[in-house]
């Protein structure tokens, strides 16, 4: 079986950045040419090659990488194993760039740290609801191969308050002891600002505490939080991280691409986009993909897959009646 040398060195490159993704991709490439060069049984033994290779990596994964068997840790975190990478996404270009650059440094955390380096291991995502920020993370943590553990603030955050700063103690021992992605959604409930006229002073205690865990972090992992209220935060917070993204609502482009990418396996060819636009822009992209869905369920339903540009227009209209745009 001979590869090219250009897919030799991608191949290579890929391995040396840590980046499985591009090489299982470069690896289908090669077998690809073997299939159309007639080399099917040197095709066919590649790709059974590469589908084994990757159902053992996701065992390994699953292995090592199980929530530690604390009975108490395990009510604060959720375990999963996004499959989603960033080119399922509709993002904006600046977005995805920021993005692109964490996987960039975290492939390379090794070579950033011959030199003292860390790679960005700390980010904040803000945004209104439903513009990608939890998503984001998830597409991180596929596009690296790491478990995403999304931490439970209601289990977090207790009544007796005396107790959050210790669950946040044994969350950040886990960040230390097990590299993922650790995700805070709906951060502004733990970081809020220490003024605030219903702030307590043990509140402020578990404010100060995350600063302390957050500033003693390890570029071991990546800590991800999310907020829909950024005003809301602690001034203190935004130093601490080393990456700040902001999410927007899509604009007529990439709503365009919402609806397009969740209708690909329906029949859109009597939608005018151009009529159809004027009604998606200023929905999230959240609220997007639940027109697109509507309209499609109504088609599907009515024993078709020919969406119906009026029916998606009042689901667009609808939605936008609910999000108040």
């Amino acid at each position: 079986m001979a590869a090219t040398a250009d897919h030799i060195k991608a191949l290579v490159q890929a391995h040396a950045d840590g980046d499985d993704r591009n090489f299982y991709a470069v690896a289908l490439q090669v077998a690809a040419r073997e299939a159309r060069q007639g080399h099917t049984r040197s095709a066919a033994s590649l790709r059974d090659v590469i589908d084994a290779s990757k159902a053992k990596r996701v065992r390994h994964l699953e292995s090592v990488s199980a929530v530690p068997p604390n009975r108490e840790l395990a009510g604060l975190l959720h375990l999963s194993h996004p499959d989603l990478g960033l080119e399922h996404m509709t993002l904006d270009p600046q977005v995805r760039d920021h993005l692109r650059r964490v996987l960039s440094e975290q492939r390379q955390r090794a070579k950033l740290g011959e030199f003292g380096f860390s790679p960005v291991h700390r980010m904040l995502l803000t945004g209104p609801p439903g513009t990608g920020k939890s998503m984001s993370a998830a597409a991180v943590a596929c596009e690296l191969g790491l478990p995403l553990y999304s931490i439970r603030l209601d289990g977090l955050i207790s009544r007796f308050m005396g107790e959050t700063a210790a669950k946040l103690r044994l969350i950040f021992d886990a960040v230390g002891r097990t590299r993922g992605v650790y995700l805070f959604d709906e951060f502004d409930a733990l970081g809020a600002e220490r003024i605030a006229g219903n702030d307590v002073g043990e509140a402020r205690r578990i404010l100060n505490s995350f600063l302390l865990f957050l500033d003693e972090l390890e570029p071991h992992s990546l800590v991800i939080a999310a907020t829909n209220h950024e005003g809301l935060l602690d001034r203190a917070l935004f130093r601490r991280f080393d990456l700040m993204v902001g999410f927007d609502r899509p604009g007529q482009e990439e709503a365009l691409e919402v609806l397009q990418r969740r209708l690909s396996l329906m029949d859109a060819t009597q939608i005018q986009w151009t009529e159809v636009i004027s009604e998606a822009v200023g929905l999230s992209h959240a609220e997007l993909v639940a027109a697109a869905e509507s309209a499609a369920k109504q088609a599907i339903l009515g024993g078709s897959d020919v969406i119906d540009p009026a029916v998606l227009t009042v689901a667009l209209a609808e939605r936008r009646s609910v999000a108040g745009a």
